[in-house]
């Protein structure tokens, strides 16, 4: 019923239209993918002696422990780390103060424009090239940490303001100082609110540390330049490490939406926030 009121169901030839296109698009994606195993057949590429690396164990430990391990530590590292800078930063972004707003709004819209790659290597010459007192590991925990913070900064700035106002006005009302009100009121509700935004952010954090081999951060793909430098197998190398990114980019997603839903549960963004629940306290 509530589908027929946004628009009228599709007729017969609409129906059958919509078939013709479904067929029509999975025709499509099915020759493309035999073009593309056609293509790496014919140049080689899927020959034993270009995968036999991938099933060898000295090999498959050294991408296990010397490539998704360091990848796995330097995104949870760096998002924790953005995590506190969002956190202190968003903050900051909205505080009365001028002295305090003004430098915290400076912080975050710069490192929001630098391209990630060069900030690790501005980070990488700046505190690793040469007799740096860091290893090329923390540096891209820093790049990563200064630009994904950034961004959850406006994150956070953006899930405070979304509190609704009459909550605030109460807890004032109430006698609570300002910190109360923000650690007491807002910040609960916005961390629920900003939660898939947090996803999202964790997931580009994991992927941009593929960016690390760069500067000769360990990783994933530090260790995927070194294979196909040696057996010369771009192609399988990059399937291989494309896969493992994206099977534990799938396995962050599904941990971080059970948290979610553990937290919220299946609420709308006006339950979370406690709108849905005026009406019934009016009617009460």
């Amino acid at each position: 019923m509530s589908g027929s009121v946004l628009f009228d169901a599709p007729g017969p030839r609409t129906v059958a239209r919509h078939r013709v296109y479904t067929v029509l698009t999975i025709a499509g994606a099915v020759a493309i993918l035999a073009f593309a195993l056609w293509r790496l057949y014919d140049t080689g590429q899927l020959t034993y002696e270009k995968w036999e690396v991938f099933l060898t164990p000295a090999y498959i430990e050294v991408i296990l422990v010397d490539g998704l391990l360091k990848t796995l530590q330097m995104a949870f590292f760096a998002i924790i780390f953005a995590i506190v800078f969002g956190l202190v930063f968003g903050i900051g972004k909205i505080s009365e103060h001028g002295w305090v707003r003004w430098p915290c709004w400076l912080v975050v819209e710069f490192f929001r424009a630098v391209p990630v790659l060069l900030l690790m290597i501005f980070v990488w010459v700046l505190l690793s090239l040469g007799d740096g007192p860091l290893s090329p590991f923390w540096c891209v925990v820093i790049a990563l940490t200064l630009y994904n913070g950034s961004v959850l900064a406006e994150v956070f700035r953006a899930g405070i303001h979304a509190v609704p106002a009459g909550q605030v006005e109460a807890a004032y009302a109430l006698g609570m100082r300002k910190t109360q009100v923000m650690v007491n009121v807002q910040l609960p509700q916005a961390v629920k609110i900003m939660l898939p935004a947090i996803i999202s952010q964790m997931v580009v954090a994991l992927k941009d540390t593929s960016l690390g081999y760069v500067i000769t951060a360990p990783g994933l793909t530090y260790v995927g330049e070194q294979i196909y430098g040696e057996f010369k197998n771009q192609v399988p190398t990059a399937i291989v490490i494309a896969s493992i990114y994206i099977v534990v980019n799938i396995i962050l997603t599904v941990i971080a939406t059970k948290v979610q839903h553990r937290l919220v549960g299946e609420k709308s963004p006006l339950e979370i926030t406690g709108v849905g629940n005026l009406d019934g306290g009016r009617n009460a």
